[in-house]
């Protein structure tokens, strides 16, 4: 049996004159969603993609869409995003006051609901939503840049949520994002990682083919130092790729 974790490709660190190539190396190259990381310049001091990038998006790939929304008063945009065509809608937890609000907006938009998680926060308050959430991303950096450190002390969050994910009847995902690459991806697998969001270790340099292919040798080092072919279990009620075209919830995804 393949191993069940999946690559989330991050086009931030993709060159922003080519992204439909980009985006089609990745798809050809396995990935399993592509991953966007919206900046606001308030949230966090950077501006990257907005709403009308996910319609190009959707004529380049088959590829699920992630918006991921690094933003202030992320209700404001969350019915935009999805008419726009993301499939997977993930929200800050601290950007969120009232966070099950805000999850059960999505899930009525008939979107996929994330959450993420910074570095320095703890999973008290995605807890009693999990049941609810298709995903639970651990940031492994502090979001708003590309190319940062991979954070080791966030691997214990990682396996906390894997745990608790473990005694839901329908599990969500349980991802790392950020500084992960062929050296640090065995680490994140082996603690309980699901979801994989890599950005520059796919596209700063090499041919993303080839790059790919190293991260999955990685995960496939972590799976056999495990003894198991699937260090993290599959996708509920999916063939194990990340956001698929019907959610968790059984709604169709746009």
């Amino acid at each position: 049996m393949p191993d069940q974790v999946a690559i989330a490709a991050s086009i931030l660190a993709a060159d922003p004159t080519r992204l439909a190539e980009a985006v089609g190396q990745a798809e050809a190259a396995g990935a399993d969603a592509i991953h966007v990381d919206i900046m606001d310049g308030h949230y966090v001091h950077n501006l990257t993609f907005g709403i009308h990038l996910f319609p190009a998006l959707r004529r380049c790939t088959r590829l699920p869409l992630a918006a991921h929304l690094e933003i202030e008063h992320p209700d404001h945009y969350v019915a935009d995003f999805v008419r726009a065509g993301a499939t997977m809608l993930i929200v800050q937890e601290d950007a969120c006051p009232n966070l099950a609000s805000i999850v059960a907006r999505i899930v009525e938009l008939g979107a996929q609901v994330g959450v993420a998680v910074n570095p320095n926060r703890p999973l008290d308050r995605v807890v009693p939503l999990m049941h609810t959430l298709d995903l639970v991303l651990c940031m492994s950096v502090p979001p708003g840049f590309g190319g940062q450190r991979f954070h080791a002390e966030v691997l214990p969050k990682v396996a906390q949520a894997r745990r608790l994910a473990r005694d839901l009847k329908r599990p969500p995902l349980v991802g790392m994002d950020g500084g992960l690459g062929p050296e640090t991806v065995p680490a994140a697998v082996r603690a309980g990682a699901n979801l994989l969001v890599v950005g520059t270790a796919i596209f700063h340099s090499g041919a993303v083919a080839e790059n790919m292919a190293g991260l999955r040798q990685a995960i496939a080092r972590a799976n056999d130092a495990d003894g198991n072919s699937s260090a993290a279990g599959e996708y509920p009620g999916s063939t194990g790729r990340c956001c698929e075209n019907t959610g968790r919830h059984g709604r169709p995804a746009p």
